[in-house]
């Protein structure tokens, strides 16, 4: 009997957005010595690689706002197309914020009162308007939902510039008192309804930026997380939460990681590193880490592009930055904004750019996946949401990276073992050309074409 093998396909040329196409069927393998070895696809699930946590976006306020200025329909609709995994695309690992970031309305933290190093005014009251209802509304609609959070900064009252943003540090007289304070985070979200699995310890932790920000040397964040925040989460009960360094550009990850974890202390306080995207690919820096740590989780943590002068662009560096990160050792990979509305918003830093000379042409415009116009009333979906369909919504949690090779360089590919035993293989094709190839699992054989600016998936 021949296995048969869905095809999903996204073209922009053709109009095919995550379209299931006709089946494909494999054959098998002639032994004939003059067969063509042109553009194979090997797949192998004799060997495995990596367990995948899974794919999803970030609940900024920008995010959570604009769905909460659209009409009930509409966040439905927006939610369905995120987290249901057959209606949309089955986000399932997201990421949200500690206090504000570059993506909310204003600057906030939940405790601004000076010096309050017992916490008494402490509030997520902020949060409850729109952040933690939206994430509760993912919860009820995805499959085996995980969340891990991110400070931008401190309070400013704990820093040594006074401000949230600029950069600065956390006073050493306040590393205790901020340890504590993530912990109550993480008990008052849980209080609200939603579950934290984890934190990283800073965004962008090597950053001076004009929204928030706090800066950290390796050495500073390694004794904050060993002397304060690890045994805040211990004494408060919070033991099991993850913990990840660095949250930054990957060309400095292997430095960064020898640096944290250079102490066999160092190493039980932290579950993993994550990275970005925003300083170039750097693979084989994500390979070299997983050789020294092969025990520790690699989250792609944030990454997010401007509006692309072609509609599959943005999709095409999410899907080469996928493929990359995964088939070099990322568990999971997590998109930016979730939902901004045309002109990338709403925020509080670029009215700070216009307010010191910078021409509009000049400022950075953010894209996110799904985008609301609003002069239209409209939903606008971007190439980046189908380009992320065709990993999160066949990838599923659980399943193991298995081998791929791949004939045409021009051609990028990974491959996967659900834990239902489907096999998932991801082509993109990002040339301006048509390739003939021809997917290959176990002697048998399956011609197809990759179209040129194109993305396939097939599950078998």
């Amino acid at each position: 009997m021949q296995r048969k093998i869905r095809v999903i396909e996204t073209h922009f040329a053709s109009d095919t957005k995550l379209k299931e196409m006709p089946e494909l069927c494999f054959e098998k393998e002639k032994p004939e010595p003059d067969s063509q070895e042109w553009g194979m696809v090997n797949v192998y699930d004799e060997v495995q690689y990596q367990e995948i946590l899974g794919f999803g976006g970030a609940f900024t306020e920008a995010t959570t706002l604009n769905l909460s200025r659209i009409t009930p329909q509409m966040r439905k609709k927006v939610m369905e197309l995120y987290f249901d995994s057959e209606k949309g695309i089955g986000y399932s690992f997201c990421r949200s914020t500690i206090n504000s970031c570059d993506f909310s309305e204003d600057f906030y933290s939940y405790d601004d009162v000076e010096g309050d190093f017992e916490l008494e005014h402490f509030d997520i009251s902020h949060d409850k308007e729109t952040i933690i209802p939206a994430i509760r509304e993912a919860m009820e609609i995805a499959d085996d939902f995980l969340i891990y959070a991110s400070p931008w900064s401190p309070p400013a009252w704990m820093k040594t510039n006074g401000k949230m943003s600029k950069g600065g540090k956390l006073k050493k007289e306040c590393q205790e008192v901020w340890a504590k304070y993530v912990a109550k985070y993480i008990q008052e979200y849980g209080k609200a309804g939603v579950d934290i699995w984890g934190v990283t310890v800073q965004n962008e932790a090597k950053a001076e930026q004009g929204w928030e920000s706090c800066f950290y040397t390796a050495g500073e964040e390694r004794d904050y997380v060993t002397g304060y925040l690890k045994p805040a989460f211990e004494k408060m009960g919070l033991g099991d939460k993850k913990i990840f360094f660095w949250d930054h550009n990957k060309e400095r990850v292997v430095d960064r990681a020898l640096e944290t974890l250079c102490s066999q202390r160092a190493r039980d306080c932290f579950d993993g590193i994550a990275v970005h995207w925003y300083a170039g690919d750097h693979f084989s820096a994500l390979d070299i880490t997983h050789k020294l740590f092969p025990d520790k989780y690699i989250i792609a943590s944030e990454q997010c592009t401007g509006k692309g002068k072609t509609p599959e662009q943005s999709g095409e560096k999410y899907a080469h930055d996928i493929i990359g990160d995964l088939n070099n050792w990322v568990n999971a990979w997590v998109d930016w904004n979730m939902f901004l509305d045309e002109d990338g918003g709403p925020d509080h830093w670029k009215d700070e750019q216009k307010a010191t000379g910078w021409a509009e042409d000049k400022i950075w415009v953010g894209e996110s996946p799904i985008v609301y116009d609003r002069k239209k009333k409209e939903l606008d979906i971007r190439s980046s949401y189908y380009y992320m369909g065709h990993f999160s919504k066949y990838i599923r949690r659980g399943a193991k990276r298995i081998g791929c090779s791949i004939f045409d360089s021009a051609l990028e590919s990974c491959a996967f073992l659900n834990k239902d035993g489907s096999i998932v293989c991801v082509v993109l094709n990002r040339t301006d050309v048509d390739k003939k190839a021809t997917l290959r699992y176990k002697c048998e054989l399956a011609d197809f074409t990759s179209k040129a600016h194109s993305i396939m998936t097939f599950v078998f």
